[in-house]
């Protein structure tokens, strides 16, 4: 992957980083402004035509997607609340990196940003990372879009460009993500991850090669504005074995023994509520949304490395419904209809499974049939409570869908 690099002096430095990350937070964590410098959303834009996040308004387009419930998830920054699990892992991670990748000087090699915002151009999260315009990944209904041109980013990598640019050449990147996913205990449409980014000049990544100075990065061709000369097998294998070394050691750390212009490098992305759920054997993703004190009482450790096994506040009955229509013959999107599922029935619902899918031999209309799994997690729900939600849920599929119900 091409990324173009250059270096800035240290006023410039200071200017990019600064439109990078978020200003002074308030009281519960909520934000109250970013300075980000994205695309101008639109001037006297009303909030009925217009998305408001940290104070800046994006106009609505046939793009927009995102959900209320999204956006009241915008801005919380699990990774940054004191002895919540994902900071836990967090700041499990920044130790590792902190004590064993040091520089000449014994400073830390790697630099950590856990407070970048999480709206983003679209430009910043897939062409600056070289994603076709007609990649798949671009789609409507794997990301949620502000408006054509910003978005909430699908990933940690949408800032490697920025952050190269500013002159760094490692870094570690902490944050929220947003995708359009399915609904069941370990997928979740907001969840975090880290970030990581190296990059070696010819003389780093040869220093301790034997004849190092004769070997090269690059293999001798020509560069144009579009492409780089090819990595010489020998860069390449140097930095599969330092990505594996590097990724062995963070998971030895946690778990125990169980393209710049004139540079080289890997980026790596870890999930960290799938290494908490794991580490700390949390079962259920949505927990990590919990506001229950038995829940957070649990990581109030005295030390970051302090072993913690998560004990169940209590296991609720789950209550299932089931949900049959006629969908229609075009334009229905299956995560259009767990958005809606989510944004109707939140955190309620556990999960969400195509049970039957059937074809009618003579209209060849096609039916679907879901089965939505409802438990609270810190109570015993009601059938009658679940089943408002339940009516409610059929009714927008109808309204906002436009499918038949089967109800």
């Amino acid at each position: 992957m091409k990324i173009p690099c250059r270096f800035l002096s240290f006023p410039q430095f200071q200017k990019i980083l600064q439109s990078l990350h978020l200003q002074s937070r308030c009281g519960g964590g909520n934000v109250k402004q970013v300075r980000y410098k994205t695309s101008s959303p639109a001037a006297g834009a009303t909030h009925t035509d217009a998305i408001e996040l940290f104070g800046k308004f994006y106009s609505r387009d046939d793009y927009t997607n995102v959900t209320p419930k999204i956006l009241s998830k915008v801005g919380k920054s699990l990774q940054n609340q004191r002895n919540h699990p994902l900071w836990l892992i967090k700041e499990r991670i920044k130790d590792h990196f902190y004590t064993h990748y040091l520089s000449r000087h014994r400073n830390p090699l790697f630099s950590v940003y856990d407070n970048l915002s999480p709206v983003v151009s679209t430009e910043q999260n897939f062409d600056s990372l070289l994603v076709p315009p007609d990649h798949a990944s671009r789609r409507k209904g794997d990301n949620f879009y502000l408006n054509r041109t910003n978005m909430l980013r699908a990933h940690t990598s949408a800032h490697q460009r920025d952050l190269i640019r500013a002159g760094l050449n490692a870094f570690l990147v902490f944050g929220d993500v947003y995708r359009r996913d399915e609904i069941d205990k370990s997928h979740y449409p907001v969840f975090h991850q880290m970030e990581g980014v190296r990059l070696f000049t010819n003389h780093e990544l040869f220093a301790n090669v034997q004849n190092g100075e004769e070997l090269n990065i690059f293999e001798k061709g020509s560069r144009t504005t579009y492409k780089q000369e090819s990595h010489t097998l020998e860069a390449v294998k140097l930095l599969e074995f330092d990505l594996k070394q590097t990724l062995n050691k963070v998971m030895a750390h946690l778990f125990g023994k169980a393209g710049a212009q004139d540079r080289i490098g890997y980026a790596f992305g870890l999930g960290l509520e799938r290494l908490a759920m794991i580490l700390y054997g949390i079962p259920d993703i949505r927990l990590f949304w919990s506001e229950d004190e038995r829940f957070f009482k649990q990581f109030q450790v005295t030390h970051i490395d302090q072993e913690v096994t998560f004990q169940p506040l209590s296991k609720y009955p789950p209550l299932i419904n089931d949900i049959s229509f006629w969908i229609p013959r075009e334009g229905y999107e299956e995560n259009d209809f767990f958005d809606l599922v989510r944004n109707i029935g939140g955190d309620l619902v556990e999960k969400v499974s195509l049970i039957d899918q059937f074809t009618h031999p003579k209209t060849e209309k096609i039916s679907h049939c879901y089965r939505i799994t409802y438990r609270h997690m810190e109570r015993t729900l009601t059938q009658e409570e679940v089943c408002n939600i339940h009516r409610a849920i059929e009714k927008g599929t109808v309204e906002k869908l436009g499918v038949e119900g089967r109800f």
